[in-house]
Order: structure tokens, then sequence, then C-alpha cells
């Protein structure tokens, strides 16, 4: 293949045509027809001679050659904007894309209302938030940075552990005046418990003798939504098992004064390609910031309940 006579707008048109998982999506984003954007990536099917998207009436997906023909445009993209940084003006704004995947109470919780504060320092990094409990391959261009709950087990990436969730029980003020409110763990069978998908297979980390208290509770309602969660719960549906920064979430919300029911780490995983990029390194410097234990008391690997802390101006310090 001669090299010279690569185009890089076949492969321009090519990235977008991934990220937004649709032709007509990204003529309009292009400001280019669907017939030139169809073209164009004939085009480059053909210069590479391999079949980079499987179309069908509800888009088109990436083929396992197209993933990795993605993540090397990524990289010659980003390589771009590294010699604009480094080789050009300093002192300009910094730009480019970020892919940063979440799970389902992390990402819309407590990095998304964070998100207008880094947009304000950043107004030129465009920050993707990807949630999904799928853990994302970062080599293969699935995301950029990732904060999961299972421990990183890839050599060739970054990983370090970013705190720990400490999960205990919620329930409305309208529940709780109807029903007793438990003493202990092992009272919850008197009540209709609400839990997350993404968890209720992590039940066996939670606490000792988990086999009997499993067959005690009533897992009255299991959803893969936090939304639902939310919803279900503030309007008296049961009592929900939420992460202990939830108290910050939803005032409807009140913590039960009952010990947590289990402690989970979580990592933050990226690789040196992203550490290396000026607006990868912005969003990474924000992220441990907003989880500063020095600041922030619901990440720290000692659990503080809700009631032993303060909050003033998004800082939270444990109450004298």
């Amino acid at each position: 293949m001669d090299m010279e006579r690569m185009d890089w707008d076949n492969m321009r048109v090519f990235r977008v045509v991934a990220e937004l998982c649709s032709m007509s999506a990204a003529s309009q984003r292009l400001g280019e027809s669907p017939p030139t954007v169809a073209r164009k990536i004939d085009d480059l099917e053909k210069q590479l001679e391999v079949k980079l998207l499987t179309r069908s009436t509800r888009g088109v997906e990436l083929t396992d050659a197209g993933r990795v023909a993605l993540s090397y445009i990524n990289k010659m993209a980003e390589s771009v904007d590294n010699m604009y940084a480094l080789a050009g003006n300093k002192a300009s704004e910094l730009e480019g894309r970020i892919v940063l995947a979440t799970g389902d109470g992390l990402g819309p919780y407590w990095i998304a209302p964070r998100l207008p504060e880094f947009n304000k320092r950043n107004p030129k990094v465009q920050l993707r938030l990807s949630v999904s409990e799928k853990v994302p391959d970062l080599e293969a261009g699935e995301a950029d940075i990732s904060i999961q709950f299972t421990e990183p087990k890839a050599v060739d990436g970054i990983s370090r552990k970013l705190g720990v969730v400490h999960y205990l029980t919620f329930g409305s003020e309208a529940y709780l005046k109807q029903h007793d409110t438990p003493g202990s763990l092992f009272e919850y069978y008197k009540h209709r418990i609400i839990l997350h998908e993404g968890y209720v297979h992590q039940v066996e980390r939670w606490i000792p003798k988990i086999a009997e208290l499993r067959k005690m509770i009533d897992y009255a309602f299991i959803t893969n939504s936090a939304a639902a969660m939310i919803e279900t719960c503030a309007n008296g549906g049961g009592i929900a098992v939420l992460p202990s920064y939830f108290v910050e979430v939803d005032n409807r919300l009140k913590a039960l004064e009952l010990p947590e029911m289990a402690p989970i780490q979580f990592w933050i995983t990226y690789t040196e390609r992203v550490r290396r990029l000026p607006h990868g390194k912005a969003v990474l410097d924000w992220i441990w910031s907003i989880f500063d234990e020095r600041k922030v008391a619901w990440f720290r690997d000692d659990f503080v309940h809700p009631s032993q802390v303060s909050k003033s101006n998004d800082v939270i310090a444990r109450a004298s």
C-alpha cells in the first residue's frame, strides 16, 4: 500500500461514523451528504482491503478490523493534537476529545454534576461520558479512561486505586414512618430491599454469613438503573442499598443509622498515550481532584457515616 496516497479525510469521516454509529448522523455533523459519507467509507475500505463496518437498518457497527483501524486513527489524530500543543502555540487553550467510561453510579451522580466546572476551565476539551457496567478495552479504543470496580488486569495500562465506595441503606421519610427502622442488618427481612443489578452478584463480598442472610432478605426490586432505584425508594417502595455519597444526590433519601453493608474499591485506568496528551492530563488531574479524600469523605478507606459529616460548598469534612 502506498502510504502517501492514504486520504486522511476518509479516515476522519470513518472516525465520526464510528463515534456516532450512524451514517446519517455523521453526515449531519460533517455537513456532507449521506452518499458522500458512504463513498468515503467505501474508499477507505478499498484502500485497506478490509471491511470496517457492518451496516443495517439500525445503523452501523465496527468489525474487528474496524476496531483496530479506529484505535490507530485515534492515535494519529491525537498525535496531530500533540504536535500543535508541543510544537505550536503552547499558550493556546487545550483542545481534544476524551472518552471517560464509568458505571451507573459514579458517572451520572458524582462526575456529571461536576462537569460544568471542568468545561468552564477547558471549553475546547470535549469530555464524553460513556455509562456502562462493562469494562472497556482501552487499547481497542473503546474509551480513553476507565473508572471501574474490577481490579485492572491489563499489563500495558496505568491503573491506580481511586477510592472506596461505601454502601449503606436509605429510605424515604414516608416509608420509615410506616415501618420500623431495622436495628441491624439481620432485620432487613422485614423490609422490601431495592438493589442495583450491577452489584447484586457482589453480595458475597459484602458481609459475613451472607449465605444465611440472603435467605432472609426479600430483594423486592432489582434494576440496572440507579435512577429507578432513587425514584422507587423516594416514593416509599422500600429500602435502597446505595453508596454513601447519595446523601448529596437526593434529599428525599435518608441514610439509616446502621453500619455500612460493604466497602468496594474502585480504580482508574488509562494508557500512557492518554497521560501524555495535554487535554488527557487535564482530565486526569480533574478526576483526581473530585475524588480527593482530603476534601471528600465518601471515598476514604475508612467509612464515614453521613451523620458524621457536614457539607459546605461541596467540600466534605469530618464533623467535629
